[in-house]
């Protein structure tokens, strides 16, 4: 067993077989580890662009990687095929930092190539999410490879930010630190059909209290401090992807506001739920003189 860390580069642009943006990668860097998680290869390329033809400003600023660099690359289609070459037929794992490269090399394929799925890809894990269990992030909270670096002593002064191969020696050196082979087997997904359904289905909030997969339950609220139920004070309002209400404790009179969101994703509902004090706004006096 091998595995294969890498990272993608990418430049916004406007694609017009889709009909709007699409992330074009401009630089693919990957690093090949044995089963003892020595590096024993690395993959590095720029990509020639041929969707769009310049770099936007803020990529270049975040990157550093100029528009003579992308141009002297390969195209899309040689440097994936020298890639998968490179990873070889021995049975992978790949990883990623967050699955955002899995979707964009995807996206890309299927953009140039007409095919959703990647030849190379049988088993995945999600570096991002495997890391942030074993420091134990609050759960819904995200971190960034340069925090989970930090969070496990790791010091990444010698890590080019932004840059594909030095992210994906930084992901590995972050993967070494947590490895256990007996954790690892739980995180692994075989990319199968539902692999690809659900990286392509897009979250997107609940809007409608109607809809049968809103679970009431999250829509009362209680007093924390007199451990009774709330009453509502006015009808659930939905803003900036939140269902909003005012509630008043029966007891000791106090006001709160609850907001709830309701995130459809592929197999479950994610709740989030927030409350805070709430001040009824002043009577304007002199209006009311």
């Amino acid at each position: 067993m091998q595995y294969v860390v890498f990272d993608l580069e990418w430049n916004n642009v406007y694609g017009r077989k889709i009909n709007g943006f699409i992330n074009e990668i401009i630089e693919i860097g990957a690093v090949k580890l044995d089963e003892n998680l020595n590096e024993i290869s690395s993959f590095s390329s720029f990509v020639k662009p041929c969707i769009g033809k310049r770099l936007r400003g803020s990529v270049k600023k975040l990157t550093h990687i100029t528009n003579d660099d992308v141009l002297g690359g390969e195209l899309f289609t040689h440097v994936f095929s020298a890639f998968r070459k490179w990873i070889g037929s021995e049975p992978t794992v790949i990883l990623t930092w967050g699955d955002g490269d899995i979707r964009v090399l995807i996206e890309n394929y299927k953009y140039l190539n007409g095919i959703t799925y990647i030849p190379f890809l049988t088993n995945y894990v999600d570096l991002q999410v495997f890391v942030q269990r074993k420091v134990k992030t609050e759960k819904g909270q995200q971190i960034g490879l340069g925090k989970a670096a930090e969070a496990l002593g790791i010091d990444d002064a010698d890590y080019s930010h932004h840059r594909a191969l030095d992210d994906s020696r930084l992901s590995a050196e972050c993967f070494r630190k947590v490895f256990d082979e007996n954790d690892l087997a739980g995180f692994i997904r075989p990319c199968n059909t539902e692999f690809y359904a659900k990286l392509a289905f897009k979250p997107h909030p609940i809007s409608n209290l109607k809809n049968p997969l809103v679970d009431k339950k999250h829509l009362t609220y209680s007093c924390p401090d007199c451990k009774a139920n709330a009453h509502r004070q006015t009808d659930w309002k939905y803003s900036n992807r939140f269902f909003r209400a005012v509630f008043r404790c029966p007891y000791c009179g106090k006001m709160s506001k609850v907001s709830v969101r309701f995130m459809r994703m592929y197999d479950r509902v994610d709740v989030k739920k927030t409350v805070v004090p709430y001040i009824p706004p002043e009577t304007d006096k002199e209006n009311s003189e």
